[in-house]
């Protein structure tokens, strides 16, 4: 049975023809200004999501549950954030599954945060280091709008002197120079787990490449996300003119405790 729509919940509205678009949390005796008009909150408690509601202008907006894919995309942001693109892959490539630690460095604006509290639930923990308090407390505020605060540990300072975790299920780095980290990151990190990391540019790659090797991490994977919208016309379908393209290089590594031993006929002596 859908619940319906009370004061303090979030809802995702959205309109017809052009997909006009808002996450608004419910507060009693506010307003959504939009282009098609204003829309009272008022007129939204006790309306079940999934119905339809009017603007001033007579404009309508349906009532949707909000995903957590389009409140990462709109948090409120004084850094550049990570794209839901890229934040899915890096959930699949780092094993992220309720209950997982999971320690994060360069919180940023809480983008990648909050999805990460979302997916390891009220039994796991993130704990995000970040240098600039600034950045920490619009984060916090960020994933206190998503309800995910709770979980997470937010400390401000420098890694320079290494994390506080050790066995983490995974690392994440978001960093300008990630390689010079690579030691405290596979220190906090459980032999076997998977370190992620993000840069925008190809010289960038090569060092992190390197810093993986000389710490021992394998099964190492550069990739890159692209995405493409379809316009959802069945009578003119093709592809949007706009489309999201590179937005960084994510770099995934395993760490491993020292490296095999090689025999003269090529296979593994792992014995």
């Amino acid at each position: 049975m859908g619940k319906n729509i009370m004061p303090g919940d979030l809802v995702f509205i959205w309109a017809p023809p052009r997909g006009d678009s808002f996450i608004i949390r419910i507060i009693q005796g506010s307003r959504q200004d939009t282009r098609l008009g204003q829309i009272l909150h008022d007129n939204l408690i006790g309306k079940p999501y999934g119905s339809w509601i009017y603007t001033n202008l007579g404009k309508p907006f349906c009532l949707l549950r909000p995903n957590i894919q389009e409140f990462s995309r709109r948090v409120r942001r004084q850094t550049q954030i990570i794209y839901p693109k890229d934040i899915g892959f890096i959930l699949v490539s780092l094993n992220i599954y309720p209950g997982a630690i999971v320690v994060e460095c360069g919180t940023g604006s809480g983008g990648l945060t909050s999805v990460l509290a979302h997916f390891v639930g009220d039994t796991g923990r993130v704990v995000s280091y970040e240098k600039r308090e600034e950045f920490s407390l619009l984060a916090r505020r960020n994933c206190e709008k998503w309800g995910v605060a709770q979980r997470v540990d937010f400390k401000v300072r420098d890694i320079a002197d290494g994390f506080d975790e050790r066995d983490a299920d995974a690392v994440f780095l978001d960093l300008p120079n990630p390689w010079d980290y690579m030691d405290r990151a596979k220190e906090a990190l459980a032999p076997g787990n998977r370190l992620g990391i993000l840069v925008p540019t190809v010289n960038q790659v090569e060092k992190v490449l390197d810093a993986l090797s000389d710490n021992s991490f394998s099964d190492v994977q550069v990739s890159e996300i692209l995405l493409r919208y379809y316009k959802t016309n069945s009578r003119r379908i093709r592809p949007e003119d706009n489309m999201i393209g590179h937005t960084g290089y994510l770099i995934f590594g395993s760490s491993v405790t020292g490296s095999p031993v090689i025999n003269d006929e090529g296979g593994n002596d792992l014995s």
